[in-house]
């Protein structure tokens, strides 16, 4: 049984962060993705709308530039060890390609906070909420959702731009991040939400 909880919603200066929507993730051909168009559609949607609001944007994506950067992680999941710098799987799907003033954050591990400078980004920005999205639910989004939690920001996942190469795990996720951790919305409510702002 869930404990009581109460749901807090988006502040008043929200950041959109799409985690690893990137071509080793959005992409069959490589070991690492899965192909998943409504995914990156309803990034979009969100997309056009947080630039429209003139509201922060910031990418992840996961990069290893030495053999000795996150080795046991690597060592676990062999197929990261194709996300180099002058890989194309470590890009941006180009159909959600950052414009100017919309950093890629690099990182070895799951979380997008995870030794980098995600939170203070989002601090001198002055945000105090952030709508979480990308790949994959049960993994680096998630990890990403408790550690803003834990970074004190409201946090909200977008629950159809987020996937899982895993059905089952993606809904056991969502479960636990709206019990625990953020509130999960349709794409529509965080957009009613900025509508508001």
């Amino acid at each position: 049984m869930d404990l009581e909880r109460k749901a807090l919603g988006l502040g008043n200066k929200p950041a959109l962060v799409l985690i690893d929507m990137i071509n080793g993730f959005t992409s069959s051909a490589c070991a690492l993705g899965t192909d998943c168009p409504e995914v990156v559609a309803a990034n979009k949607i969100l997309l056009d709308e947080f630039r429209a609001k003139g509201l922060p944007v910031l990418y992840t994506t996961v990069v290893y530039h030495s053999d000795d950067e996150a080795t046991v992680f690597r060592d676990r999941i062999n197929a990261l060890n194709v996300l180099t710098p002058d890989s194309d799987w470590v890009k941006v799907d180009d159909r959600l390609a950052p414009i100017d003033g919309e950093p890629v954050i690099e990182k070895c591990w799951a979380s997008g906070f995870f030794k980098t400078d995600l939170d203070e980004r989002l601090r001198a920005q002055g945000v105090d909420s952030i709508v979480v999205t990308g790949l994959t639910t049960s993994g680096c989004v998630r990890a990403t959702v408790v550690d803003g939690l834990q970074n004190n920001y409201q946090v909200v996942v977008a629950e159809e731009a987020v996937g899982d190469r895993n059905q089952e795990a993606h809904a056991a996720n969502l479960h636990d991040m709206h019990a625990k951790y953020a509130e999960v919305q349709k794409v529509q409510d965080v957009l009613d939400h900025l509508g508001q702002l």
